[in-house]
């Protein structure tokens, strides 16, 4: 009897504990199920925004071109034709000036110190190869210079001032073109604006009532011409005072080297 007891309560403790280890595996897959959803429902939430946020870099990326073309279907194509082609020109002249000036700058110490060395160990000639070996119109006015020596020093300085008028005049070349088209710009923008006013204008006396909206929309395209006209004057005015500043350094390089210049030659003609 008593081992049948113990039989059936060895049979029961392996029945509850099979029964609470099966439980005990439901659960565990139950979590590991549950934890796996929310793990997806957390990347697919994650994962959601991407797409939008590479939608919206990709449009960034491609906004600025578009833009950029309706504004200028809007404005009109022939003002706005015009402005570009001010802007063009503009740009071509400003760039063109840059170049020249650039290489018409000239290291002034270093070159007279060269002139003054040819001058006393070489004489006339081998200055004038040396002013003819460096570019710029310093040079150019040295050579001048140097070439009516045998005149004397007024006609050297007569020479030399003479010269530095036709080099300055070589250095502003362009710039008078440069500033029409700062001007004509915003002209031209300010002309396509008062054309579309006079056209929204004509569409609410066709109407025969104001519409807000039609107005609004006339006025909103005639002004696109004039920040356009005024954009391109603001960079081209950018260009036109690097110019002229560089100009004015050039020049003023000019006047000291030339008063230099006479003062090397004086010293040579009176060693002679």
């Amino acid at each position: 009897m008593k081992k049948l007891f113990a039989f059936i309560a060895v049979i029961g403790m392996l029945s509850l504990g099979a029964s609470s280890y099966a439980v005990a595996q439901d659960e565990t897959a139950e979590t590991t199920e549950e934890t796996t959803q929310v793990a997806e429902e957390t990347t697919e939430v994650v994962e959601e925004p991407a797409a939008p946020v590479m939608e919206e870099e990709a449009i960034e990326s491609t906004s600025f071109h578009k833009v950029v073309k309706k504004q200028f279907i809007q404005g009109g194509a022939m003002f706005m034709s015009f402005v570009l082609l001010a802007l063009i020109l503009g740009l071509a002249l400003s760039i063109e000036r840059i170049i020249y000036l650039n290489m018409s700058t000239t290291n002034t110490k270093k070159l007279i110190a060269n002139l003054e060395d040819a001058l006393n160990n070489g004489g006339v000639e081998a200055a004038k190869e040396v002013c003819r070996n460096t570019r710029g119109p310093i040079a150019s006015i040295f050579y001048q210079g140097l070439d009516r020596i045998d005149e004397g020093i007024e006609v050297v300085e007569k020479s030399v001032v003479s010269y530095g008028s036709v080099q300055m005049g070589l250095l502003e070349k362009g710039l008078s073109w440069i500033s029409l088209m700062i001007g004509l710009a915003p002209m031209l923008g300010f002309m396509g604006t008062v054309i579309g006013m006079i056209g929204a204008f004509d569409s609410i006396q066709s109407m025969g009532t104001i519409s807000p909206a039609a107005v609004a929309g006339g006025i909103k395209v005639a002004l696109i011409t004039t920040v356009s006209g005024l954009i391109v004057a603001m960079i081209l005015q950018v260009f036109y005072n690097y110019c002229t500043a560089k100009i004015d350094s050039i020049v003023n390089n000019m006047e000291d080297a030339s008063i230099s210049l006479l003062d090397i030659l004086v010293k040579y003609n009176m060693k002679k």
